[in-house]
């Protein structure tokens, strides 16, 4: 009886809600968890400098129509995007966290209650297949296919854009692992 004490103690979020007994994450899902934050990072602020009219290597017709936008509706939509993406990204670490166990607090409706497995496992899932998808097409012919567009980006301004957007290829893939052994520790059987 006193082992499920310290068990229930050693669960308790800071808001005061008892997390379910689940096993902590194990190192290596904890580091790809960080890890898939951080493939949002590069093209994001890419994006960001490019919305606000950086030079980033677009010629013609193209940076005509992007410059009409920048600063502007364009630098919003820059920004907005890579704020989404970035926030999407950060939720994987709730999948190694005590927050993807017990809501928090603060948080509107939901604060305070325990996380239903399945609420969090099948939209990363789902959202990991995307990713990897798109990170695949990306990777096997799309992103040579949109470089060759002469309007495009050349030379070294294609090597810093294809940089910056290289590390989303990792981001499905990183989701899924963590979301794999997130379902194995909360959908394990009690015994």
């Amino acid at each position: 009886m006193s082992k499920l004490v310290i068990n229930a103690r050693a669960t308790t979020h800071r808001a005061g809600a008892t997390a379910p007994d689940v096993p902590p994450a194990p190192r290596w899902a904890r580091l790809a968890a960080k890890a898939a934050v951080l493939t949002t990072v590069p093209s994001g602020l890419w994006r960001i400098a490019f919305g606000f009219g950086a030079p980033l290597g677009f010629t013609g017709a193209t940076a005509a129509a992007y410059a009409e936008h920048q600063p502007g509706w364009g630098t919003v939509y820059c920004v907005a995007l890579s704020a989404l993406a970035e926030s999407l990204a950060f939720l994987t670490l709730g999948l190694v966290r005590p927050w993807g166990l017990v809501a928090p607090r603060w948080l509107p409706l939901i604060g305070g209650r325990r996380v239903r497995p399945l609420a969090a496992i099948v939209p990363a899932l789902l959202g990991s297949v995307v990713l990897t998808f798109l990170g695949m097409e990306g990777l096997f012919g799309g992103w040579a296919h949109n470089l060759a567009d002469p309007d495009s980006p050349q030379g070294f301004a294609a090597v810093v854009m294809t940089l910056a957007y290289l590390p989303l290829v990792a981001w499905g893939p990183l989701l899924c692992a963590v979301t794999l052994d997130y379902a194995r520790r909360t959908l394990r059987r009690r015994r």
